[in-house]
């Protein structure tokens, strides 16, 4: 196995469950995942529960992660997020102090005084630093490998390799002087290696081998009181199995008769945590909070007292969880394989989704079509849209409306400019998502700020801000296609709805496949065209034969084809503007023995007041303005 590459180690675990394989995936990495825990959080004990915890995720995941390129960058984000969740459960309600960290200068020489500074804060700059040079630096001083294999790891050069390090490390630097230690590239790199890896235990390897086993053992159990009748595991086990076994529940989708319970039920399930707990907003400063928890935690184990309390809330918060209602069980269950899909479609993601809550996780994954391509697509757009509307509401507008006040209402150069007035961290990748739209003194009245950047043409939204506050809306090119061909169709049939996605083929403008089409095709026919657009399709019909195949612009278009007053009349249901032109309608028939006009031009002898005048205007706009 030790000539295997870790894709090619993860593809036998997850094809076959070679135990021989995750042993020597073990065997690599467990050394640099728990020197990474312990980091966190200072604790041995704990930092064994958080690595654990690790290797558990990587058996889960090793189909998805065989086509990862770089397994350290995984494995550190992952150890981040656990140890944040450890260490905030175990110390949830207490009052948290606050945390001082000492800012030396540059020039210190001694790599354990450097070490001191950087311990605190390194893994979350290691965070913001992009794949590409966090992985370099991973591999390089965390997993000791030579510039060479940093560079085949890579696929450059080895020359190349060197210069990527070196770049790397200056940009991480740079991110540790703005979070106050400052330190130059040589001490920071030799801090590094002297001190970022420690040999882990000797007993955690055959502790975590264990709980993999009785992970996998778990998924085919069925139920969760039956897994922990069966497994003794720690506290972070226990909640890790708890996890697996919930979600293997599946993701059914809810009937109607249970959605508003469900919803009335999201305030006591954001309460208890879901199995997979959202931390993303606080991921910034995770390190940061690690530490200083940490050191709470470590006066709370020398508090024999405050410990025992400490077990009995997590055991409490256990049962709670183990007696919940099964339909949040469900809900949990899917909100997990909704994350779980985002995290193997990362291209789907944007930063900014740190900051969603549990209830919007909870929101989307409610209604969310999981099983199928164009359902998830959707379901991401979803996560997107209530990302950016937190990101812009409550974060940028505030943010924006500090910076007017003290640049005496002048718009900045540039978003860069709003970053000291946010109250919480944002990134570079966050702010060159938007555009900013106007410069000098700002018109209160207009807009600030626009989304510019869609990571999917079909499913996403847009968005922009003004001082007053955020916009915007989602869009489904699908379903557009769809709706689209479905009047088609009913225009060409003289009303009739369509029954089969094969009816809908000829008129799509793209290729879609039929199981696509079928979905909504049945959204569509539930919500079937009104009867006053059924009297007006002949016209429509009419209207698109003679415009080879052209939809009408205006509502005034349509009149030339209309035929008969019940047309007329229906036209002036399905238009308000219409509608308001009826005195109008009603004053040319009668001067005309009955008759309807056929041009809206034949109206305006009888445009006798000014409303009917504006509604006219109004008429013989674009349909829709």
């Amino acid at each position: 196995m030790t000539e295997l590459s870790d894709n090619q180690l993860l593809r036998a675990y997850a094809d076959h469950q070679t135990e021989a394989a995750f042993g020597e995936l073990l065997r690599r990495h467990v050394d640099f995942v728990y020197s990474a825990a312990l980091r966190m959080v200072r604790d041995s004990h704990t930092a064994q529960d958080v690595a654990q915890g690790v290797f558990v995720a990587l058996s889960q995941n090793a189909g998805a992660l065989a086509a990862h390129p770089i397994l350290a960058g995984w494995l550190h984000r992952t150890t981040q997020n656990i140890a944040a969740q450890t260490v905030r459960a175990e110390v949830r309600r207490r009052q948290r102090e606050q945390h001082a960290a000492a800012m030396n200068d540059s020039n210190l020489e001694n790599s354990d005084a450097v070490w001191e500074d950087v311990l605190p804060v390194l893994d979350t700059a290691l965070s913001e630093l992009n794949a590409r040079d966090r992985d370099a630096l991973l591999l390089r001083f965390f997993q000791r490998k030579t510039a060479r294999e940093v560079g085949a790891a890579l696929n450059i050069g080895e020359d190349a390799a060197q210069k990527c390090l070196t770049r790397a490390l200056e940009r991480l630097r740079e991110i540790l002087r703005r979070r106050g230690v400052r330190v130059g590239a040589p001490a920071l790199g030799a801090a590094i290696s002297a001190n970022a890896i420690q040999s882990a235990p000797a007993e955690i390897s055959a502790s975590i081998s264990a709980t993999v086993a009785a992970v996998h053992a778990a998924a085919h159990l069925p139920s969760i009181a039956t897994a922990t009748k069966i497994i003794v595991m720690t506290t972070l086990q226990k909640t890790t199995v708890a996890l697996i076994v919930a979600a293997a529940v599946g993701a059914a989708v809810y009937e109607a008769r249970e959605a508003s319970r469900i919803r009335s039920d999201l305030e006591r399930l954001t309460a208890q945590p879901l199995q997979t707990d959202a931390l993303r907003r606080e991921l910034d400063d995770a390190t940061n909070r690690i530490a200083m928890l940490a050191g709470e935690l470590s006066r709370a184990k020398s508090n024999s007292n405050d410990l025992i309390r400490l077990r009995r809330e997590a055991a409490r918060a256990r049962d709670q969880s183990a007696d919940a209602d099964p339909a949040i069980m469900k809900l949990a269950a899917k909100v997990a394989l909704l994350k779980r899909k985002l995290a193997e479609s990362p291209k789907r993601a944007i930063p900014e989704m740190r900051f969603l809550t549990d209830k919007d996780w909870a929101d989307v994954a409610l209604g969310a079509d999981l099983a199928t391509e164009d359902g998830l697509r959707d379901a991401f757009s979803n996560l997107r849209g209530n990302a950016i509307n937190t990101f812009l509401n409550d974060m940028m507008k505030d943010a924006m409306k500090r910076y007017l006040a003290a640049n005496n209402n002048v718009a900045p150069a540039s978003l860069s400019e709003l970053t000291p007035f946010f109250n919480a961290p944002v990134t570079q990748d966050m702010l060159s998502n938007y555009q900013l739209l106007q410069t000098g003194e700002v018109d209160n009245a207009a807009d600030l700020v626009e989304l510019t950047n869609h990571v999917d043409d079909a499913y996403d939204s847009n968005h922009g801000m003004s001082i007053n506050g955020a916009h915007g809306g989602g869009y489904n090119r699908v379903g557009d296609v769809i709706a689209k061909a479905g009047v088609n169709f009913i225009i060409a049939n003289g009303g009739q709805l369509p029954t089969d996605p094969s009816q809908l083929q000829p008129y799509l403008s793209q290729p879609l496949d039929s199981a696509t089409v079928q979905k909504y095709l049945s959204q569509y026919s539930a919500n079937a065209p009104t009867a006053e657009l059924m009297i007006v399709g002949p016209a429509l019909q009419a209207f698109n034969a003679a415009n080879n195949g052209a939809m009408p612009s205006t509502a005034a278009d349509i009149m030339p084809f209309v035929t008969s007053p019940a047309q007329l009349t229906a036209l002036e249901k399905l238009d308000g503007d219409a509608a308001a032109l009826g005195p109008a309608f009603s004053a040319y028939s009668a001067a005309n023995n009955g008759q309807i006009p056929r041009n809206i031009a034949d109206v305006m002898p009888f445009l006798n007041t000014p409303q009917l005048q504006a509604a006219y205007r109004r008429f013989t706009g674009p349909i829709g303005h």
